[in-house]
């Protein structure tokens, strides 16, 4: 490349991060932890952070991912705590596996949260301009090296690592019917030129597509029509370091309406005039985010779909109009929009569109996110084929810490599927044949009681310390609370109450069946129709413990760790179930597979199998058996050329050694 030869000027750093989304974001701030000079590309500094989609943080399965950050050391969990309109935690009617926290940002003060958060690093520089090419050079094994990157300028910045978030900007296009725009999502400028540099070290790319709602003005809308969604009281923060009472505040309302006959008679009418279905979007969307449209087209037998109405930000009338993304004229849009209840006199601020954006292509990365074709470049986000604002931030996090170690030679972060949804999320990402943008789903998880947004601080804040992300002060907050947790655990276990006229009524009373002789708290607990605060009633040691605890200033049995211990006791035997599980599953984990197996010329195992195996190239045995066209039998073929092989190596060294 020219360009790079003519550089006017150079300047040396330890990492460059391309993006400044949710991913770039984390990336960033994870490399200043680790004390490494850190430069941030992105097309505008004005929208550092910005969500140019839905303006919520969370939500089912993806409130697990928030919570894992948090629990890494990550931001985004503090930053939501502080810029909230509204908390709710979903799913409360079922089990603690599949509780999500959702809260509603106001999306200028997120971003301008996370813009401080940069600006204020003196390791961090955010510079506003567009990555146009790649320096790279082969090492002496012949594979590329990550040196550095030029601007469109002309000017070149080397670096040890980069982590590329680029999200949806790489030769982006915005749809709204027969209007085609040449840009990134809100109508900021696309990326245009990383995409031909990214070919041409080998980067293989293909295109996906998503899409957003119209923007209402709040003032034309009739909520009356609409239930109101109110928060919840109390608000549960997101990250385990924030004080509760500081989030407690006056919470803005949501709504929810439908669509209806006429919504989907109008859609149904104008599908000719649909990019979708007139053949002119390229990129392939996703399956459970789809368009109203595809809502009408694939569920045909459903006479209306959920639309929820949500602000933007406490400073501005605009409402998000969830569930009705499009990209229909905007004609169109107008006329089954005001078909809904409660939007028949809406004025349309920014119409819905439809974004094609150019993502790698599958079986590219390393368990690490750090590319094949190129040692120190490392991808993360939307530009691994994945959706959402938390699925990116857990990837840029994570891309870091590994990029990192890259660079100081120490261990990076690895958390497998039975640690953490990020763990899912990444060996999904980096073995999976996927084909649409993928969006994370506690149905993903098959640990999942084990996974609870509740507990991430226990599962995974000792990685977060290892890596350097977690203060010596968290560390300590977490190891005491894990303590304390076990103690009030085992003080259930052996606290027994008898067959007493007191406890006899307060069974009954709670329409529990009564005891025929002595049990123990634990016991009691572990029966659907109780909990623990109602176990109060017959546990008169626990008053005294929190009068003792309270005078030393400790306060034992705060309600984090009673929370924790009710779930250990009340599914126990479940956890203990799938505990046994995991035991399974990591025998599969750590039998390891070499690096460049010639699959091809495996004898028995089939050609399909043989091919994705080669193209993914996986680190183990239960990674293999997770990539799609590879089933048991090939696993079972697998196994059997390992162990000759093995055998045959240790022939040989035998061999060496009588010789």
């Amino acid at each position: 490349m020219e360009t790079i030869i003519r550089a006017r000027s150079e300047t040396e750093y330890d990492a460059v991060v391309i993006g400044a989304g949710h991913a770039g974001c984390e990336a960033a701030l994870a490399f200043a932890k680790r004390s490494l000079r850190t430069l941030v590309f992105c097309l505008s500094t004005d929208h550092v952070a910005f969500m140019p989609c839905n303006p919520h943080i969370g939500g089912s399965s993806k409130g697990h991912l928030v919570r894992e950050i948090d629990a890494l050391g990550g931001e985004m969990g503090h930053a939501i705590d502080q810029t909230f309109l509204q908390s709710r935690m979903l799913n409360r009617s079922k089990g603690p596996a599949v509780h999500s926290l959702r809260a509603q940002a106001d999306k200028k003060q997120y971003s301008a949260h996370m813009r401080r958060s940069l600006e204020k690093n003196p390791l961090i520089s955010l510079r506003q301009g567009e990555v146009a090419g790649l320096l790279c050079e082969k090492d002496a094994e012949g594979r590329q090296k990550f040196l550095g990157v030029v601007t469109r300028s002309g000017i070149s910045y080397q670096a040890k690592v980069c982590v590329i978030c680029s999200g949806t900007y790489l030769q982006a296009r915005c749809l709204t019917g027969e209007v085609i725009t040449e840009s990134g999502p809100n109508a900021q400028p696309a990326a245009t030129l990383l995409s031909e540099a990214l070919k041409e070290i080998g980067v293989q790319l293909r295109r996906f597509k998503t899409g957003t709602p119209a923007r209402m003005d709040g003032g034309s809308l009739d909520y009356s029509r609409m239930e109101i969604q109110p928060g919840d009281v109390p608000v549960v923060p997101f990250s385990f370091d924030t004080d509760p009472a500081s989030v407690q505040k006056e919470q803005i309302p949501c709504y929810l309406t439908y669509t209806n006959e006429k919504t989907h008679e109008i859609l149904r009418e104008n599908l000719h005039r649909s990019p979708l279905y007139a053949g002119v979007i390229e990129g392939v969307g996703p399956r459970y985010c789809p368009s109203i449209e595809d809502k009408v087209v694939r569920f045909a037998d459903k006479d209306r779909h959920q639309v929820f109405v949500e602000p933007e930000g406490a400073d501005t009338t605009e409402m998000y109009i969830d569930g009705m993304s499009s990209s229909m004229p905007e004609d169109v849009q107008v006329q089954f929009y005001r078909t809904v209840p409660g939007l028949e006199h809406c004025e349309i601020v920014k119409p819905a569109y439809a974004i094609e954006y150019d993502c790698l292509a599958p079986g590219q990365l390393t368990t690490s996110l750090e590319s094949r074709v190129c040692k120190g470049l490392f991808f993360a986000g939307q530009v691994n084929g994945s959706s959402g604002y938390e699925e990116a931030a857990a990837q840029g996090l994570y891309a870091a810490v590994n990029a990192a170690a890259h660079i100081t030679g120490g261990e990076g972060l690895f958390i497998d599927r039975a640690e953490g949804y990020i763990g899912v999320l990444v060996d999904d990402l980096v073995h999976k044949d996927l084909w649409e943008p993928y969006r994370m789903m506690t149905a993903r998880a098959e640990y999942r009681l084990l996974l609870r947004q509740d507990n991430a601080d226990l599962r995974l804040r000792e990685k977060g310390y290892a890596a350097g992300l977690v203060s010596e002060e968290q560390i300590a907050r977490t190891r005491w609370k894990r303590e304390r947790i076990a103690k009030e655990i085992a003080r259930l276990k052996k606290t027994t109450v008898g067959a007493t006229e007191q406890v006899q009524v307060f069974l009954e009373r709670n329409g529990s069946s009564p005891v025929k002789s002595g049990t123990t708290l634990a016991a009691l607990l572990s029966r659907p129709e109780l909990d623990y605060d109602l176990l109060k009633e017959i546990d008169p040691e626990r008053a005294e413990i929190v009068s003792r605890e309270k005078a030393t200033g400790t306060d034992l049995l705060d309600e984090e760790v009673t929370r924790q211990a009710e779930i250990e006791i009340k599914y126990e035997g479940y956890l203990t179930r799938q505990e046994q599980q995991v035991k399974q599953f990591r025998k599969m984990e750590t039998r390891r597979i070499p690096e460049d197996l010639p699959y091809l010329e495996i004898k028995g195992l089939r050609r399909e199998a043989a091919q994705h195996l080669a193209k993914f190239q996986p680190e183990s045995i239960g990674a293999a058996s997770r990539i799609g066209g590879v089933n048991p039998a090939d696993i079972s073929v697998l196994l059997v050329y390992l162990e000759a092989e093995e055998r045959r190596r240790k022939k040989e060294r035998t061999d060496e050694e009588s010789v």
